[in-house]
């Protein structure tokens, strides 16, 4: 199968809803892309974790299949998050994040690791994501994630590693951001002018819009009944879209669209538990039924 590497967070999260909580629960960007991955292609994850990090957390991935070869334990305590939800679940409040040893995080990819096809870099610092690309000697396609913070924190170095990726995915308000155009669809055609080949814009329970410079695809959410957490939502529709198209091996137009409706899939069981409980243990009949059920909404 073709190996993927997630270089990102991995985290313990405290989460509240209006339906229940869950105190250190293992989370983390890297997290939740590397699990829902797992389900269409080998995938490793690149991060760190301090000497509290539970060994339990550990198994769960490795029981995924997700290779945990590169992530490193250092002395000190792990990324630590805290969130609270309304009843809406389309915003948040953070309540307290402690980076711990993530704080100095600076990955170095392993050389069996550096050969990776596909690569996603998650939410971390420009710089950071620019050196693991520069790491990343064997890759075929490499997608970028970021947020607000190194937009205007760190715009420089963001360019520069939005100039050396294929794809960028980001959500409504940082494609704005980052265009300094209001109008979503002028906004994502501005991205695309800065390097990368296509770009995907999440829209949360509105889905998600692919676009390139030939085309655009809208795809909608899947409507779940049962909404409990849509903490790593995002992260768990980057695995399973770019976990698809590693499985495709190729990067047609089709297969992107086909990729973006996989990536709704496996979100849309990211939301009705905590934590990763609703993408560990599906089967691919169940993945296969949702898609199916995904391309019904749109059909005429």
């Amino acid at each position: 199968m073709v190996k993927i590497l997630a270089v990102g967070s991995i985290a313990l999260d405290s989460v509240k809803t209006p339906f229940g909580s869950i105190k250190d629960a293992l989370g983390g960007s890297a997290v939740y892309f590397g699990v829902a991955a797992s389900y269409f292609a080998d995938v490793s994850i690149v991060g760190v974790v301090g000497k509290d990090f539970p060994q339990k957390h550990l198994d769960a991935l490795r029981s995924r299949g997700v290779d945990t070869s590169g992530i490193v334990i250092e002395e000190g305590e792990t990324f630590r998050w805290s969130g609270e939800y309304g009843y809406g679940l389309g915003e948040r409040d953070t309540l307290e994040t402690h980076l711990g040893v993530f704080e100095k995080f600076n990955p170095l990819i392993p050389s069996e690791l550096s050969r990776s096809e596909f690569i996603f870099l998650a939410n971390i610092d420009p710089e950071l994501q620019f050196k693991i690309l520069r790491q990343a000697t064997n890759r075929n396609f490499a997608a970028c994630d970021t947020m607000d913070f190194w937009i205007e924190g760190k715009r420089k170095e963001l360019d520069e590693t939005m100039r050396r990726v294929d794809m960028m995915i980001v959500n409504d308000s940082e494609c704005r951001q980052l265009a300094e155009e209001p109008n979503l669809i002028k906004a994502a055609r501005k991205v695309l002018r800065m390097g990368p080949h296509a770009i995907v814009v999440k829209k949360g329970e509105h889905g998600a819009l692919l676009m390139n410079e030939k085309s655009m695809f809208s795809a909608p959410a899947f409507p779940c009944e049962d909404v409990f957490d849509p903490t790593g939502a995002g992260d768990t529709f980057a695995g399973g879209m770019i976990g698809y198209l590693a499985k495709a091996g190729e990067i047609s137009e089709r297969q992107l669209r086909q990729a973006v409706l996989y990536g709704t899939v496996m979100a849309s069981y990211c939301v009705e538990k905590f934590s990763i409980e609703g993408i560990c243990n599906l089967t691919s009949e169940e993945i296969e039924s949702r898609f199916r059920q995904l391309k019904e909404l749109t059909s005429i």
